[in-house]
Order: C-alpha cells, then structure tokens, then sequence
C-alpha cells in the first residue's frame, strides 16, 4: 500500500509507518479466528486463590488456598460419592489449617468452636505445632493428606461429633484414592505403592463407616450436609467397600424402601444391591 495516505505525519514524529495497513488481508483475519476457536488451556493454578481466614483459637488472620467458586465443572461421582471434577482435585483444597497456631478442621467445621474446645486446641495441639509447610503455587496430594489428617487430629482432641470425624475419615480415603490415581507412570514400585495406598485408603473408609454408624443414632438431619437417605445410601457403599455385605444390603434396602427418596439415588441403591450380590457370589 502506499505511504502517501499518512503522509504529513513525519513532523509530529511517526516517520515510519511504511508497516501499516489500513485494512487487514482475510487471511490474517481467518488466522485470528483461527487462534480464538482454540482452546485455552487451563491449569490448577488457574482454579484457586489465596482466601482470608480468622482462626477461632487464636484470633489471627492467615491465607489459605481455596478453589474458585463457579469455576470449576463437576465431571461425576465415585459410588461413595467422591465427586470428580474438571482441571481440578477440589477435594485437596477443603481442610483448611491455621499456619500460626495448628488448628485445622474441614472447611464446613472450621469457624464452630467453643471456648472449652479451643482450650483443648490450644493445650494439645499449639503447644507442639511447628508450623506446616506446602507447595507456593497448588498443592499436591500430599500436602493435601498432611491437612486433613491435622485437621483430623484436632477433630478428636476438640472431641468432635462422630460426624465429623467421619467426613474427615472419608475426605482422606478420597485424597488417597486420588493420589493412586495420578501417580506418574515411573513411579519406583508402582504396583506397591498402589497396594499401600489402597490399604490406607480402606482403613480411613472403615473408619468413617465407623463414625457414621455412631451418628446415625445420636446426631440430627442433615449431617455433613446429607440428608438421611444420602447418608443411609454412603453407609451402605462404606460397608460394601471394606466387606460388610450383611449390613450394606440391610442398609440399601432402607434406601429402596423409602417413598421420600428420589429415583436418581434408587437407581445408585439398585446398581450397588447387584454388586454386593456378585460380591458375595464370588466369596462363596
């Protein structure tokens, strides 16, 4: 194109705008197209942000990562409920622990504190804590399992409800299932590692399959943010998972009986009433 249209302009200093097109060529246009139809690649770090948190024991504010509402697309659930997500293990992010005096709970526990607890905490867990540390940008499995086994810890020395150190109990058979799952490929001792992580996990499963029987006949509805028939439904799974057949299949009939449960969680009941039969079929 000529230069002749911005000719004129060299005294206000542009003396060089032999480069400029008035009107961009389609193909430059079909190449920005091209470059806005890709997907954009979105990354963990992407997901998360540092929130505000005061701790009910010592009265100190401290950050801590949390995932970003809205952001982040449910993908699934496991048959105990665990929920998958897209780009992100959300679950990594819900024990929340204060950096300054070691208190650390679930997120929907954190801020419930009585005095008579917080003295507990402050006894049994500030008084050893040394701090905690974790990855600057996201965290990893493991710095995810460290949180919520503290925040476990204070759960039984704030003498917790059962519920509560159930859903913890759980939220861990979770991370760890979690971690098995992305294991990099040349992991030293795959297999083994695998194996012992399996192992963990149900021993944290039978736990809150402990935990929740004990609430069942002592804590009101809705618990951990489940209805009855959510929670009758998880129980069962809980039991079929570390080979209580006997009390899964009592448990799920409770679910299938039920007139005020909806068909989504039948269909769940139904599925796992035909797995605990072919469990048991291959153990005779």
């Amino acid at each position: 194109m000529s230069n002749n249209l911005f000719s004129g302009l060299e005294s206000l200093g542009f003396g060089n705008l032999s480069g400029i097109e008035l009107f961009e060529h389609k193909e430059k246009e079909k190449e920005k197209a091209k470059k806005a139809a890709e997907p954009v690649e979105v990354k963990e770090a992407d997901l998360i942000y540092d929130k505000t948190f005061t701790c009910p024991v010592c009265d100190k504010e401290f950050k801590s990562k949390f995932v970003r509402t809205g952001k982040v697309k449910l993908l699934g659930q496991d048959t105990d409920l665990r929920p998958r997500y897209q780009h992100v293990d959300s679950l990594k992010y819900d024990a929340i622990v204060c950096p300054n005096c070691g208190y650390g709970a679930l997120n929907r526990f954190f801020n419930f504190m009585t005095s008579a607890q917080a003295r507990l905490i402050r006894d049994n867990i500030s008084a050893s804590f040394r701090g905690i540390k974790e990855s600057p940008d996201i965290l990893t499995y493991d710095d995810a399992i460290t949180k919520h086994k503290l925040a476990l810890v204070n759960a039984v020395v704030k003498r917790a409800k059962a519920s509560e150190k159930a859903y913890t109990c759980l939220k861990l058979a979770w991370l760890l299932r979690g971690k098995a799952e992305t294991l990099p490929s040349d992991t030293p001792d795959l297999e083994a590692v695998k194996k012992a992580l399996a192992e963990q996990e149900k021993e944290f499963i039978a736990n809150a399959y402990e935990g929740f029987n004990e609430a069942f006949s002592k804590e009101p509805f809705p618990m951990c943010g489940m209805d009855e028939t959510t929670l009758t439904y998880l129980v069962a799974e809980l039991a079929r998972k570390i080979g209580k057949y006997d009390e899964a299949l009592r448990m799920i009939a409770r679910v299938l009986t039920s007139r005020e449960v909806n068909e989504r969680i039948k269909a769940k009941a139904r599925e796992m009433k035909d797995m605990i039969r072919e469990e048991m079929g291959k153990e005779e």
